[in-house]
């Protein structure tokens, strides 16, 4: 443009959706910045140029099927250029915009961005607009798209709003633009109902006169005038002026119409806003022009608008078919060079059917338009009778009303059913005198009053012909300017990035004419310059041709011939080249270019880096003579500085440490004497002091030891009198019932005194076996000790006799006489002394031969000793487990009884008896258990001591008790009634004891309950627990109630007793008793009901009520027995709901996924990875993990005993240990390497989670799991061939069978490594023992059982819970405040 100086243009083109406004807004960000000025004060042009796009984009964009940011209007924006080629001013121009959308939109478009960024708006300007979600509004919930995909409608409403102030538009305008957004969004909500006149119409209901008065007070006009407006239309005829009032179809059509006509005048006066704002320059010398106008469309349904957009896009394809085509052909005529004439495809045809006077569509449209009576039928028939015979026109053979028409781009199927209501431009007189009567300035310069000869005339106005007058203007302005050409390819269809649908690229190149343009192109010359630009540009290719006064056409036609270029043209003013010689020359131009600039660089180079390197050697000489002076000077200095100071030092260190080690030897032989005067003082303290506390102590001792004998001597005499008396009754009300006692409780009487009698000889003959072995033992030791001190004498006298004769020989040499007879004596002496070597000798050898003696008798001593000890520890584990076994035969004496009671209680209750006979025998039996009891009532709240017992009137006692039982009275109902609906509210827990058994066996306890012959209490307790555990799938309410009926439970089993249950045989009760300690249990198991024995533990645990034992009648027995039932159901019903819980997550955990499976075969150089992996596959695992710590917190949460913790996760580790394992059985696919890992990491889990639960709840839960451990164990050890059948059955898989371990081995395959299972060896030696024990139906069975049972009864709960003390509960509220229940209250402290 600055070159030519002349005006261009920019046609940007393509489908819907190929990205024509973005390629606008990157063109006009680049003309901006090329055009733009220097950083000054306010807003630039180009800013305001620049920021015009985000709001136009905002009111006149919108989603459709094809584009998320689809143009609904034609855009054409004039920049303005000065002489210095900068932004001078601008314009926008638009076209059509698509009033239709804001009333109608199909799914999944959506309507204009602005309703949905005022929507998303802060939230004070949501309500000061009184909006909402966009699903409320009818407008916009048309369709179910309200948000874009990666877009804010938040951010993008701010980002308009600074758009708009950079733009020029002021705050106050802005308001009022976006009251009138918001109004149109409420008119848009406006309903009508039928009236009570005929063809008339009301407001439907409150919710659309709400939003009447809302869009009434933002267009800031008359809620009443605005109904008439919608509702009625006024008629002026010459006589007078009539109302007619609208059915509710008309009024619909009225309202839509408004709404349409506010947002058009908006829009245009946004238009007008933008260009008054940036302001055009009337002295511009050129402009350019972006043009971004609607591509080519075509949907299911294609209106009006379409077919406006479809007609531009001819417009313009005839303009570039004219620029491209027609002209490129003229050029080469003008220049005359030799070319063929090229055939290009030309849309001439369909623009005379569309726009051709008077028989084009578009004068058919305004015609019908002029006619009242025209309807799209007749406007389609019109259509179908003047295009029969054009090819470009088709008929459907379907429809009556639909016309298709072939365009450049393809066919398009039209519906004319809206074509004339959207072809017709007015305003409705009613709507426009109460916009323009409005109180907001804004609005009523919308809509400005028109003339009088205007609104007298109705002088038909077509949007059609309007929109063709804008597109010639539009075509005349791109004549006069040099065009250029962007086409935009859309890839593909579905919106996303990366995808290339070469069917439909290949498609839009062809319509675009893309195709054809490279066509002719390729067989024209798409590039041509002047003489004198070519050899300005290209002589430096071949100086020589440039030599001599030669005509440039000679010197072009030269070069080119040079450079062996082929098929270019000469001109008769241009040389024209084809496709690729261009670029071929402008290759090597620069190539020559620059070997010339390589060669200039190195000769500059070379002169400077020479200059500079002979400066920088003179300079750095200079340099480092001075600095090595320098240094050196310094290095001197210092070096006689050092040693001085080292002198210095060593003179003074010297100094220092002499004088330090004087004082401090001084001071440690002054701290030395000091401490240790002190610490010998402090010894002889506390030798002192130990002394004195040693004998005060042992004084204490003896008499704490006396008076505790003593105290402990008068108790038991006490409570053996008591006991034995008790005993002696019992025992005769027992001989009284044993006569009518069947034979089968003799026999087990019989049986049990004979294991008795068996057990009792057995320790007595280890008694006597131990004793002989003692007294042997003895005897032995006493032998050993006799020969050793035997040898020992003997070993004395020898070396006492050696010594003799040693000193006999030393006198007999020393006395000797000398010279005489010197050879006699001398061989005498000689053979004396040689006979006593000899003698000498043998002594050795005996003592030698003595001592071996006594090492092998020590040896054979240490062996006897060994041997010994060994006996004795034989001898205490079997004295160990004879106490064992004495205990357990006590206990079974003890159940023994206890059954015999029950069966007499419930044989006796059994037999038919007149209810006078039951009461007195009641009544005696409540006189004679008070009596021997030796208290006087359950509800005494004061302990009875031991001696005061004793010495209790029996005249008192019979006075109190002798009332026989009656029963409960209408007070003891209302209480039993408030218990029953106290406990069945979830009343928690007080520490860790359950507040609704302590209450309810406080209560049966008090009631006296338990010794009735018939009550009603126990059947609604149980019926209340029943009721309770309904709902099987709550394990909160599960747990709940088996921690309250395991404590109750175990309550009554440490209390109650069957009336009887003493009555032993007297033989039995003596040999139980026969030590100290069997007589002081017996007499503290009889103790009286009122004794306090709390004693036997060695403190005060409990109050009485925990120690307690109430000889129970046959209700309180079978509700013992209900109880029990019931946790054993609640228990099952616990363990069940586990199990179907992890049941679907075991069926995933034996077997890992295939993906992960082969991540983790990739090895082990990306941990990162496999560890990632592993957590993934481990996600089964840690549900069942999750699934038992969920329970586990449920049961600690409701205070469950452990012991029953322990039981169900007992169970359920078997019943995990089953399935893995029986699985890993039936499935060959599950027996691999790889797998084996995936069970073996999910193994891990369920051990860690054991060590987190503690032994306390998790028990012996891990060694279930030892089938299942094993067998991975076996499939992911490595060399299995090496093994043999007895290393894998006993050291690797003690715990299968023959045939488990068979089925494992032909099963394996290594996924992983690709070893082999175990060796043929293995597998024929599992055959054969297999074949041995085939007999055997049990050990051919090789999968394992689930054990449902229950593993527990009521003597195992008595056993593992600890003593629960009740004394201290608190009652709920709800039975706090009765006076029926004040014995539940604590005793104050």
């Amino acid at each position: 443009m600055i070159h030519e100086g002349k005006s261009n243009s920019i046609l940007v083109s393509g489908e819907s959706g190929a990205g024509k406004t973005e390629t606008t807004k990157m063109l006009m960000r680049y003309l901006a910045y090329l055009g733009g000025r220097a950083a000054t004060e306010g807003r630039t042009v180009e800013q305001q140029v620049l920021e015009s796009n985000p709001v136009l984009e905002a009111f006149g964009n919108a989603k459709t099927v094809r584009n998320n940011n689809s143009s609904r209007f034609g855009k054409f924006v004039e920049i303005q250029f000065d002489k210095q080629g900068r932004i001078s001013g601008a314009a926008v121009r638009t076209y059509l915009l698509e009033r239709s959308r804001v009333c109608q939109i199909s799914d999944p478009e959506r309507n204009y961005h602005c309703f949905y960024l005022l929507c998303a708006a802060p939230q004070e300007e949501v309500e000061k607009y009184k909006l909402g979600n966009p699903k409320n509004f009818h407008y916009l919930n048309k369709s179910n798209c309200y948000e874009l995909v990666g877009v804010s409608d938040a951010h993008e409403y701010l980002a308009t709003r600074r758009a708009m102030d950079i733009v020029g538009i002021s705050t106050q305008e802005q308001d009022a633009i976006f009251r009138v957004v918001a109004a149109i969004l409420h008119i848009g909500n406006i309903e009508f109902a039928k009236g009570k006149e005929v063809d008339s119409s009301v407001l439907k209901d409150d919710k659309s006169k709400f939003h009447l008065d809302t869009a009434a007070e933002l267009l800031m006009c008359d809620p009443g005038a605005l109904t008439d407006a919608l509702c009625k239309r006024v008629m002026v005829t010459p006589e007078e002026v009539i109302k007619r009032s609208l059915d509710p179809y008309s009024a619909t059509i009225s309202r839509d119409g408004l709404a349409k006509t506010i947002y058009s005048r908006l829009f245009d006066w946004l238009v007008d806003k933008i260009n008054s704002s940036i302001g055009q320059d009337a002295n511009s010398k050129c402009l350019i022009g972006v043009l971004d106008i609607y591509g080519f469309e075509s949907f299911k349904s294609n209106s009006f608008e379409q077919f406006c957009i479809n007609y531009t896009n001819e417009k313009l394809q005839q303009h570039f078919n004219q620029h491209v085509f027609k002209m490129e052909q003229e050029e080469y005529t003008k220049e005359q060079i030799d070319w063929s004439y090229i055939e290009f495809v030309d849309n001439q045809d369909v623009l005379d059917l569309i726009e051709k006077k008077p028989g084009g569509v578009i004068a058919l449209l305004d015609e019908a338009c002029m006619f009242p009576k025209s309807t799209h039928e007749t406007f389609a028939q019109k259509l179908y009778q003047t295009f029969q015979k054009n090819k470009r026109f088709v008929k459907p053979k379907l429809s009556r009303t639909d016309f298709a028409i072939s365009h450049y781009a393809g066919e398009v199927m039209y519906q004319s059913d809206q074509f004339l209501d959207k072809n017709k431009d007015y305003v409705v007189a009613e709507h426009q005198e109460l916009l323009s009567a409005s109180r907001c300035s804004f609005i009523s310069g919308l809509f400005p009053p028109l003339p009088e000869e205007t609104s007298k005339t109705s002088k038909f106005a077509s949007i059609g012909a309007r929109f063709k007058l804008q597109l010639t203007s539009l075509m005349e302005t791109l004549n006069s300017t040099e065009p250029h050409y962007i086409r935009c390819v859309k890839p593909n269809n579905v919106l996303k990035p990366a995808i290339f649908e070469n069917v439909n690229v290949m498609q839009q190149l062809r319509c675009g004419g893309v195709l054809e343009a490279i066509r002719i192109s390729c067989a024209g010359y798409p590039t041509r310059r002047t003489f004198y630009e070519f050899l300005h540009r290209f002589g430096i290719l071949a100086p020589d041709a440039l030599e001599g006064n030669c005509e440039e056409k000679v010197a072009c036609k030269r070069i080119l011939e040079k450079k062996g270029l082929l098929g270019f043209q000469i001109g008769k003013t241009k040389v024209f080249l084809r496709a690729g010689q261009m670029a071929e020359l402008d290759a090597r131009r620069t190539e020559v270019l620059s070997v010339a600039a390589k060669i200039i660089q190195g000769k500059m180079r070379t002169h400077i880096m020479r200059k500079k390197f002979v400066s920088l050697r003179k300079a750095s000489v200079c340099f480092q003579a001075v600095w090595r002076g320098t240094l050196a000077c310094k290095l001197y200095d210092r070096m006689r500085k050092q040693s001085a100071s080292v002198k210095i030092q060593k003179n003074q260190r010297r100094h220092q440490a002499r004088r330090s080690y004087k004082l401090l030897n001084a001071s440690v032989l002054v701290v030395q004497t000091a401490l240790r005067a002190m610490a010998a003082r402090n010894e002889f303290r506390y030798k002192k002091r130990s002394k004195a506390a040693v004998t005060i102590q042992a004084r204490y001792r003896c008499h704490r030891a006396q008076s505790y004998h003593k105290k402990l001597k008068g108790a038991a005499i006490v409570a053996q009198c008591r006991w034995r008396g008790r005993i002696a009754r019992k025992e005769l009300k027992k001989l009284k019932m044993e006569a009518r006692e069947t034979g089968a409780l003799k026999q087990a009487k019989d049986k049990l005194e004979k294991t008795v009698e068996e057990l009792t000889w057995r320790v007595q003959l280890e008694k006597r076996m131990r004793t002989d072995l003692e007294e042997a033992k003895t005897q032995e030791l006493s032998k050993l000790q006799s020969s050793m001190d035997a040898l020992q004498a003997k070993l004395d006298e020898t070396n006492a006799v050696l010594a003799k004769e040693r000193e006999a020989a030393k006198k007999a040499i020393v006395e000797a006489p000398p010279v005489v007879k010197e050879t006699e004596v001398l061989v005498q002496d000689t053979e004396k002394v040689a006979s006593l070597e000899a003698e000498v000798d043998e002594l050795k050898t005996s003592l030698q031969s003595e001592k071996q003696r006594a090492d092998q008798l020590e040896k054979k001593h240490s062996e006897e000793a060994q041997a010994n000890e060994e006996k004795q520890k034989k001898l205490e584990e079997t004295e160990v487990k004879i106490r064992q076994f004495q205990d357990y035969l006590r206990r079974l004496e003890e159940k023994l009884s206890n059954v015999e009671s029950e069966n007499k209680v419930l044989r006796q209750q059994a037999v038919s008896m007149a209810p006078s006979k039951i009461l007195s025998g009641r009544s005696k039996s409540n006189l004679q258990r008070n009596t021997e009891s030796g208290h006087v009532s359950v509800s005494d709240s004061k302990i009875t001591p031991v001696d005061s017992t004793i010495v209790a009137s029996p005249k008192k006692e019979y006075d109190i008790d002798d009332k026989p039982q009656k029963s409960l009275n209408e007070k003891q109902q209302e209480n039993q009634d408030l218990l029953i609906r106290c406990i069945a509210q979830h009343l928690g827990f007080a520490g860790n004891r359950p507040v609704a058994a302590c209450i309810i066996y406080k209560c049966l306890l008090h009631w006296r309950s338990f010794e009735v012959e018939r009550t009603s209490v126990f059947d609604r307790i149980i019926q209340t627990i029943g009721h309770a555990i309904e709902t099987q799938d709550n394990n909160e309410v599960l747990a709940y109630w088996l921690s309250n009926a395991s404590t109750l439970l175990l309550l009554l089993q440490r209390t109650l007793k069957a009336s009887g249950s003493t009555g032993m045989a007297p033989q039995r009760r003596r040999s139980s008793s026969a030590t100290l300690f069997g007589r002081m249990t017996q007499s503290f198991r009889g103790t009286p009901q009122g004794v306090n024995l709390a004693l036997i533990n060695g403190s005060m645990v409990s109050g009485v009520e925990t120690l307690r034992q109430v000889e129970a009648k046959y209700p309180a027995l079978l509700f013992k027995q209900q109880l029990t039932a019931y946790v054993e159901k609640i228990y099952g019903m616990i363990r069940d709901n586990l199990k179907k819980e992890i049941s679907p997550l075991l069926g995933l955990c034996i077997q890992a996924p295939r993906t992960s499976r082969a991540s983790l075969m990739k090895g082990s150089s990306r941990s990162n990875t496999n560890t990632a992996a592993q957590q993934a596959l481990i996600a089964h695992w840690q549900g069942i993990v999750k699934s038992l710590g969920n329970f586990l917190n449920i049961l600690k949460v409701n205070n469950v005993p452990p012991f029953l913790v322990r039981k169900v996760f007992t169970q359920i580790f078997s019943f995990i240990n089953v399935q893995l394992f029986n699985s890993l059985l039936l499935r060959r696919e599950c027996c691999s390497f790889s797998n084996g890992e995936y069970v073996k990491a999910g193994l891990a889990e369920l051990e860690h989670w054991c060590y987190r639960a503690t032994d306390e709840y998790a028990g012996s839960a891990w060694d279930e799991l030892k089938h299942i451990r094993q067998a991975i164990g076996f499939l992911v050890i490595h060399q299995k061939p090496k093994k043999t059948l007895d290393e894998i059955s006993h050291d690797l898989c003690p715990v299968l069978s023959i045939q488990q371990l068979y089925r494992i081995s032909t099963m394996y395959w290594d996924d992983k490594y690709g070893t082999h299972s175990v060796s043929p060896e293995v597998i024929s030696n599992m055959r054969v023992l297999m074949t041995e024990d085939s007999n055997n139906p049990v050990s051919n069975s090789f999968l394992l059982d689930d054990d449902s049972s229950i593993p527990f009864s009521v003597d195992d709960i008595s056993k593992s819970m600890q003593q629960i003390d009740i004394s201290d509960i608190e009652p709920p509220p709800l039975i706090r405040e009765n006076s029926g229940f004040v014995f539940l209250l604590p005793p104050p402290e």
